[in-house]
Formats: structure tokens, sequence, C-alpha cells
């Protein structure tokens, strides 16, 4: 019985340190209500709200790029192939960053910007949020934590970015791809089968 709650208290440990979240659908939003209104600056110095982008489809995507969760996902070129295809399509894609002043992940706007240029990113705008106010408002708890939102401004998508929680890039061509799954479902006009999933990757650095 102690070995057990040893080796326990080593994974709750090791979980702290490498900072892996896991949530379920508890949070700011509900998936099926409408996702809340926010106006942030971007790194090029415009001002966005969603209620200004009513009307299309949307994707939030929480974000550090310092963490190994993110990396797989930029590393392999796979979000970037996502944001492409999907801003191709007319959907707005925001990358959001609630990391607070200080923390991992904080970075000033001109370095953002260079980047996102040498990873190769294409979201419509890189939105930082260091107070925190818009990553509360939508219980967004890790990166990436992903959310997606119709043009009715009904959130019809939140959770993790795909079905296997690892740092394994070569895990992510036999993942199931939610994001992706709910806009293909949601743009057709079909249900989205899986509103929400657990999210998993490192804590938001609020």
């Amino acid at each position: 019985m102690r070995g057990k709650r040893i080796l326990l208290g080593v994974w709750v440990l090791a979980a702290v340190f490498f900072g892996m979240h896991s949530i379920g659908v508890a949070g700011g939003v509900v998936t099926g209500n409408p996702a809340p209104d926010f106006t942030l600056k971007d790194t090029q110095g415009k001002t966005h709200s969603l209620e200004g982008v009513k009307g299309k489809f949307v994707v939030l995507e929480w974000t550090n790029y310092d963490c190994p969760f993110v990396k797989k996902y930029y590393g392999s070129g796979r979000m970037q192939e996502l944001q492409k295809t999907c801003t191709g399509r007319g959907v707005i894609w925001f990358l959001i960053c609630s990391s607070a002043p200080g923390k991992q992940g904080n970075y000033p706007p001109e370095t953002w910007n260079k980047m996102a240029a040498e990873k190769g990113a294409v979201p419509t705008a890189i939105l930082p949020d260091p107070d925190g106010r818009v990553g509360r408002a939508y219980g967004a708890k890790a990166t990436p934590h992903m959310f997606v939102i119709n043009p009715d401004g009904i959130l019809v998508y939140q959770g993790a970015i795909d079905s296997i929680p690892s740092t394994d890039p070569a895990d992510i061509p036999k993942a199931e791809n939610y994001v992706e799954a709910a806009l293909f479902e949601a743009m057709n006009g079909r249900p989205v089968s899986k509103p929400s999933t657990q999210a998993y990757g490192c804590s938001v650095k609020y």
C-alpha cells in the first residue's frame, strides 16, 4: 500500500512539473450556448472582437509556443496546415495566449510575430490576453485548448485538439482531430457528434 502511495505521489508531482492539465466540460462556457464576446488587440495593433466576425465560423486556439504539447503540433506542421485549410475556407482562426507577464509563453508583440513567421503559422490574428480575462471567460485551462463557434455565435465544440493526449508527433496521424471533425460537420449542416472532449496539454499560465 505504501508503495502505491509513493507511486501516486510521484505521478502527481510529474504532472505538475511538466505542466500537464486535463479538463472536461467544466469551465466558463457551456457547449450549445452563445460564446462570450470579447475584444482584444492583436500583435499588429488591430482590434478584434467576436461580435465583429459574427456570420463566420470561428476557431479559438489557446496556445503557448513553449509547451511541448503545442510544439508537437507546430513542429510537425500540422497546426499550420489546419490554419491554412480553415482560413482558406473562410474560417476565422484566432490564436490566443493568456500567459501573464513574467510567465512562460508571454512575449511582446514583435516576438510573437517573429516566432509565428518562423513557424509558418497563419492564424487570422494572434491575440495576447495577458490579464487572462478572455481565457477565464472561456474556462481555457490547457494549451492547446480549442473552441469552435458557428456563424450564429454558438459554441459548437470545446476541448482537445485530438484524441491522443501525448507530445509525440508520430501520434498525430493516428489520432482523430476533433476540431477538423467539428468544423466539417457544422459547416455541412450536421450536428457535431463530439461537442465536448477533455482538453489536454500544459496548464494556461495565468
